[in-house]
C-alpha cells in the first residue's frame, strides 16, 4: 500500500510552491530576447540600405564629375591642336602666294614643281582649305575688297580679280582672300522701268482725243487762195 501510494503521487502533477515560479520565468526568457533581436536586425538593416544608397549617389556624381572632366580635356586638347596647325599653316601662306604667282608666270617647271605639289598636298591633309575665284559672289566674311568698279555685265556684286587666294581650315578663316570687285551699274534697273512707262505718253497714236496735232500748213487761214 504505501509503496502505491507514491507511485501515484509521484505520477501526479508538481504542487509545490517552486514549480510555478520555474515556469513563468520560462515563458518569459523566451519572448523578450527573440522580439529585442529582431528590432536590432531591422535597424541594421535600414541603417545599411540607407549607407548603400548614399555610396551610390556619391559614385553617380563622381561618375558624372569624371565624364565632365574627360570632356573638357578633350575638347582643351582638341583646341591646342587647332591653334598649333592654325599658326604653322598661317606661317606658310606667304610661300602659298608665291608659288600661286609662280604659276601664273609659267614658272612653276620641273622640281621646283614637284616641291610645290607636295608642299601643296601636305597642307591641304591638314584641313587647310583654299578658296577664291573670279566670278565668285563677294562675301565680307571670305572676301577683303580692294578696289571697286561698276559693270552693266552683272547683277550683284562679283569678285572680278584674285589678288591673293583665300584659306579656312574648317569654320575658320586663317585670311581672307584679296579681291578687286565690280558691282551693278547704279540705276541701271530703274532707268529701263521707268524708260518703258514714259514710251506710250510720248507716242501721238495715244493722245486722248483720238486725232493728230495740226501742222502749220493746215491752219486756218492759210487756205484762203
Amino acid at each position: 500500500m504505501t509503496s502505491g501510494h507514491e507511485e501515484a503521487a509521484g505520477d501526479g502533477p508538481a504542487t509545490g510552491p517552486g514549480a510555478g515560479v520555474v515556469d513563468g520565468s520560462d515563458s518569459e526568457s523566451g519572448s523578450e530576447p527573440g522580439g529585442a533581436a529582431a528590432d536590432d536586425l531591422t535597424a541594421a538593416l535600414a541603417a545599411s540600405q540607407g549607407r548603400v544608397a548614399a555610396l551610390t549617389e556619391d559614385l553617380q556624381r563622381l561618375q558624372a564629375e569624371y565624364v565632365n572632366y574627360k570632356r573638357r580635356v578633350d575638347r582643351d586638347r582638341d583646341l591646342v591642336k587647332q591653334n598649333a596647325t592654325f599658326s604653322v599653316l598661317s606661317a606658310l601662306l606667304p610661300i602659298l602666294d608665291d608659288l600661286d604667282r609662280a604659276r601664273e608666270h609659267g614658272e612653276l617647271e620641273g622640281g621646283f614643281k614637284a616641291i610645290a605639289d607636295s608642299l601643296e598636298r601636305v597642307v591641304a591633309a591638314q584641313g587647310l582649305v583654299k578658296f577664291g575665284r573670279p566670278g565668285d559672289e563677294f562675301d565680307p566674311r571670305f572676301h577683303e575688297a580692294l578696289m571697286h568698279a561698276h559693270s552693266a555685265d552683272v547683277t550683284r556684286t562679283t569678285c572680278q580679280h584674285i589678288i591673293s587666294a583665300g584659306y579656312s581650315i574648317g569654320d575658320r578663316v586663317v585670311r581672307p582672300a584679296k579681291v578687286t570687285v565690280v558691282d551693278p551699274e547704279p540705276g541701271t534697273a530703274a532707268e529701263a522701268g521707268s524708260g518703258a512707262e514714259a514710251a506710250p505718253a510720248t507716242n501721238p497714236d495715244d493722245n486722248p482725243g483720238g486725232g493728230s496735232h495740226d501742222s502749220p500748213d493746215d491752219a486756218p487761214g492759210d487756205s484762203a487762195d
